[in-house]
């Protein structure tokens, strides 16, 4: 048995030089910081194992062994000072020195801060080997995280790179930081279209379009509610809808309609389409269905353009659905293949189906189009809010501790 000392600029290349010198087999007896990184100058760190020549593991347990070693040690001093913490205090009764169980205190706090540090370097040498890019160890925690929620991986690797570029590295020692730092850096980037309330004699026509299957009745009829009912401004709202090839979704558009009593006409053909934007010419805002079609269904997504092209009263704003729960590969294939049509928003359901949401922001953060409106139930109308960025960043973010 022996003890061996490490040192590297970084906790992370100490790590990493103990790991390559002696394996798994070793136990941290001290961790320290003996020089602080500068703007001008690179930090030191020291780090002192204890080995066991003895200590045959075996090689699937290394790794926990490894990590659970480095935990146990640090938790057992953390303990220690806290114990001391305490008999001061006791022993000092009425003279209780105030400045030293405050500095106690306070390397109590420093030891929970690197006990998480060291846990996030564990967990960052044994994962997958990230190309060129280095992720200090107090990042690899929310990059696990961020990673896990479904973000692709080189969005994720880009705005890592930004935040290592810009992000002070005073801010790096605290994980709350650093947390808020990621929480205000996503939600920039995630653009947002925010409802307005129209001016008088304005009018509002919104297609929405998408895969089959995706909510896009539904989601239809949680918005004429919300606009005719909910709203501090109610409006007077009309219904089209181009899905004639499914009886049920025009049955049910019907029963909506009935139920809140607003105007709703059934379309087949282009010529159709402009005489029943002109029968509803007097409401303030028109909702209109479509069929819902693969993606790599051309003719269909092809003849949408040519109701979006007729002459009318007011522009079409034209929303394209998809479903939370679809992966970011496949929402980045329906949008391209869908992005023949004029799109103005995404609009993304069934959010209540799944917890990781960093598929919705890798898509934003790749085709640059803002969120209108999210879906987070089936209750019509009231699982239907607007677009948040805070609401979509905390979800992704919600795993970390």
């Amino acid at each position: 048995m022996a003890l061996k000392t490490f040192t590297g600029q970084t906790m992370q290349e100490a790590m990493a030089k103990v790991k390559a010198a002696v394996g798994d087999d070793a136990l941290i007896v001290s961790n320290r910081e003996i020089k602080r990184k500068t703007l001008t100058t690179p930090g030191l760190y020291e780090i002192v194992v204890k080995i066991d020549d003895n200590s045959k593991l075996p090689k699937k347990d290394k790794k926990n062994s490894f990590g659970n070693d480095v935990m146990l040690k640090i938790s057992e001093a953390a303990k220690e000072i806290n114990s001391i913490s305490k008999d001061k205090f006791q022993n000092n009764n009425l003279n209780t020195n105030v400045v030293e169980i405050k500095e106690l205190q306070k390397e109590i706090k420093e030891i929970t801060n690197n006990m998480k540090l060291l846990q996030a370097t564990v967990w960052d040498l044994n994962a997958p080997r990230r190309d060129n890019l280095i992720i200090p160890p107090e990042f690899s925690e929310i990059y696990a995280v961020a990673k896990n929620s479904g973000m692709n991986k080189s969005h994720l690797d880009e705005i890592m790179q930004l935040t290592l570029k810009h992000m002070p590295v005073k801010m790096r020692k605290n994980f709350i930081t650093i947390k808020r730092y990621f929480n205000t850096l996503l939600k920039k980037m995630i653009p947002i279209r925010h409802e307005k309330e129209l001016c008088v004699g304005d009018k509002k026509i919104m297609m929405f379009v998408g895969p089959t299957g995706v909510g896009k009745t539904t989601t239809i009829a949680k918005l004429a509610a919300r606009y005719a009912f909910k709203k501090h401004k109610k409006y007077k709202v009309g219904i089209i809808t181009l899905d004639t090839y499914r009886i049920g979704a025009v049955e049910q558009l019907m029963t909506y309609a009935r139920m809140m009593k607003l105007s709703i006409e059934a379309v087949v053909d282009p010529d159709d389409f402009s005489e029943a934007l002109y029968k509803l010419k007097n409401n303030d805002i028109i909702l209109i269905d479509t069929v819902g079609s693969s993606q790599h269904d051309k003719d269909k997504v092809d003849r949408l353009n040519q109701f979006i092209n007729i002459s009318t009263f007011a522009s079409i704003d034209v929303n394209l659905v998809m479903a939370a729960t679809t992966k970011y590969e496949d929402l980045k294939d329906i949008y391209e293949n869908f992005s023949i049509l004029p799109i103005d928003t995404c609009v993304f359901t069934k959010l209540d189906e799944t917890v990781s949401l960093g598929n919705i922001f890798s898509l934003i953060y790749n085709v640059k189009k803002p969120v209108s409106y999210l879906s987070i139930g089936q209750e019509v109308p009231d699982d239907l809010m607007v677009a948040d960025n805070d609401y979509l960043v905390n979800n992704i973010l919600k795993d970390i501790k």
